[in-house]
């Protein structure tokens, strides 16, 4: 199987959580017991994907590889590159094309949480698709606040319309996109829109074109949340405090996966516990790497 990257935008200005944001990248404000940067770390390492591309802010560069480093902790390879400008999801495929070289790609935006049972088998599927690009439409009561995507019977894109006054249908796209290589070419030549911007819109536009766009939706049972509001990080901070404490299972922790998926042994993961023994997240990690039994 090709090989596949990730990268995940973790820049912009964060205007929408201000005062929080004024001196601080959204995607390192804490999501309950992590930074919200591990939760997009997550969905692309249940992917499969080892090595990821940072991208940030000027400001907020040195702050980033002091959290995460080369991630070699997690057993798994990390870059970082400035975006000077927010320019659009878009060019994130350009700056990354480096990064990128002759693999296929994955994008996710820094401020997206993921979590279902079922998450694992749809990204695994998604990572293994070589000849196709993959969205995800997840259902919505307000559709006209989201970009929205129609499909025909085969799962096929066949419409992408940003914040219609008049719904075709109730499936926003998330911020998770699974690219071919072909992607850097398209980005290059994206024209900048009204405002601006690169848009990812403009990106998805031409893989239907191409008849390379297939949609999956995360139905039923199935958590999609973009913290970029003051109310929708209380509300995931809430979502996954809840699970931890209902269910006693870590969400969404990039040094558990680590460990479940192979990439670390059990005594690098109680190493990865000590310097956390003061938390319950550190306490969890403990008992799971001195534990016979996995919680999966």
């Amino acid at each position: 199987m090709k090989n596949r990257k990730g990268i995940i935008l973790a820049g912009g200005s964060g205007t929408r959580l201000y005062p929080l944001t004024m001196a601080l990248s959204k995607q390192l404000m804490p999501v309950y017991d992590k930074p919200m940067i591990y939760y997009p770390i997550y969905t692309l390492m249940l992917a499969g994907i080892r090595e990821i591309l940072i991208i940030t802010t000027p400001r907020d560069n040195a702050s980033f590889r002091e959290l995460l480093g080369d991630g070699s902790k997690w057993g798994m390879r990390f870059e970082y590159m400035i975006q000077e400008n927010p320019n659009g999801l878009a060019e994130a495929f350009i700056l990354g094309a480096d990064f990128i070289g002759e693999d296929n790609v994955a994008l996710i935006l820094g401020d997206n949480l993921f979590y279902g049972e079922s998450l694992r088998k749809i990204l695994t599927k998604a990572n293994s698709d070589e000849d196709n690009s993959t969205i995800f439409g997840y259902q919505v009561k307000d559709p006209e606040r989201y970009g929205v995507v129609e499909t025909d019977e085969e799962g096929n894109a066949i419409s992408i319309i940003e914040k219609p006054e008049h719904p075709r249908t109730n499936l926003a796209v998330p911020g998770l996109y699974f690219y071919t290589n072909d992607v850097v070419e398209i980005a290059r030549n994206v024209q900048p829109s009204e405002r601006g911007e690169l848009e990812i819109t403009s990106v998805n536009e031409e893989y239907m074109r191409r008849k390379q766009l297939k949609v999956v939706k995360l139905g039923r049972g199935m958590a999609w949340f973009d913290t970029g509001t003051h109310d929708a990080l209380i509300e995931t901070a809430q979502f996954v405090q809840t699970i931890q404490k209902r269910q006693g299972l870590l969400i969404c922790s990039p040094d558990e996966l680590a460990f479940e998926n192979g990439w670390i042994t059990r005594s690098q993961l109680a190493e990865l516990s000590v310097p956390l023994k003061k938390t319950e997240y550190g306490q969890s990690l403990k008992a799971l790497a001195e534990g016979d039994e996995m919680p999966w």
